[in-house]
This record gives structure tokens, C-alpha cells and sequence, in this order.
């Protein structure tokens, strides 16, 4: 086996990017205060071409090089919006015909490998601060809460990293949505 060189990839040019179907999911990132998670959470965004992203709060803003760092450029590709507040961007979306869930330890909270998105629904994770997670006000509006199961000591996960896997988890069924727009 040989790895790829990057020439060999076929990946999308930025307005090839801009231009594609995308996965129908938005982050919605609650005061996170890491540029760096903050980065990683738009390649994550890039990599599964997600709709796109809100930064609420305290959660910095691009351009910034501490974004860039570990974005490598996806905060170019990726559109994103600032609210205020979390609460916010929520009731946009609830607005707008989003199912709105938060990415959290809760009551009455589907279990990730449980929960399987609809071809054809509009969905917006809500992910939050690295210390007090999602605000109790945004989990009381949203359409439900799920939950990463974990195994060990710890009680929770990186932030970008739980976004990693959740944003694998609503990709995985729906794959064929964006495999067949790159046919196009």
C-alpha cells in the first residue's frame, strides 16, 4: 500500500466547495473558548461539507492565525455566522425548520449510536464550553439532547473532538448525499 500524494486526491477547490451540496448540518458552537478547538471544529466542518457553522458568544471569530492553525484554511471554505448567544442561533434555526440538538450529558438523552438522521431533515448540533458544556437556557430549547457514551474516568471529551465524532455519526448515513453531487 502507498499513500496518496495530495495531487492525487481530487479534492474540491474553494469554489468548487462553495458551489457543492452539502451535508445538511450546522454546528453551533456555545462560548468555546480554544482557537484551536474552534479550528479543528471548521475542518471538521470542511471535511464532511457541513452547511456551516454558528460561533456564539465568547467563541472568537476568523480570521485569526490561532483559528488558522488548525483550520489550515477551512475557515475560508466553511460559511459560518456570529450570534450573540447561543440561545439565539437556536431559535433561528428552530425557525427555520432545523431539528436542534445539543451535544450533551442529559436526562432523557439518545445515546449517539442510537440516533439516526432522516435524508431529507435539516439538523444543527449545538456543542459547548470546554468547562461548563452546553448552557442549561440552550438545552431547554432544544428539539432533544445527545449523548457521546463513554467508558472510563473522565466525564466528557474534547470539544473538537466530540465534534469529530458526532459529525461522523449524522455523516455516515447520508454519505450518499454528498457522493452523488460530486458526480455532478
Amino acid at each position: 500500500m502507498k499513500k496518496l500524494k495530495v495531487t492525487e486526491m481530487a479534492r474540491l477547490d474553494h469554489e468548487g466547495y462553495k458551489a457543492s451540496r452539502k451535508l445538511p448540518l450546522v454546528i453551533v458552537l456555545d462560548d468555546v473558548r480554544s482557537m484551536n478547538n474552534i479550528g479543528s471544529v471548521f475542518r471538521s466542518a470542511d471535511a464532511f461539507r457541513l452547511e456551516g457553522l454558528y460561533l456564539c458568544g465568547i467563541t472568537a471569530r476568523p480570521p485569526h492565525p490561532d483559528i488558522h492553525k488548525t483550520a489550515l484554511g477551512a475557515e475560508d471554505s466553511v460559511s459560518w455566522r456570529y450570534a450573540a448567544s447561543a440561545d439565539d442561533a437556536v431559535a433561528e434555526l428552530l425557525r427555520e425548520g432545523y431539528k436542534v440538538y445539543a451535544l450533551e450529558q442529559a436526562h432523557g438523552s439518545i445515546s449517539l449510536e442510537q440516533f439516526a438522521p432522516i435524508a431529507g431533515d435539516r439538523y444543527a448540533l449545538v456543542l459547548g464550553n470546554e468547562v461548563k458544556g452546553v448552557r442549561q437556557s440552550v438545552v431547554d430549547i432544544c428539539t432533544g439532547c445527545i449523548e457521546i457514551p463513554q467508558f472510563g474516568t473522565k466525564h466528557s471529551l474534547n470539544v473538537s473532538v466530540a465534534a469529530g465524532i458526532a459529525i461522523w455519526q449524522f455523516a455516515r448515513p447520508l454519505l450518499s448525499l454528498l457522493q452523488d453531487s460530486s458526480d455532478e
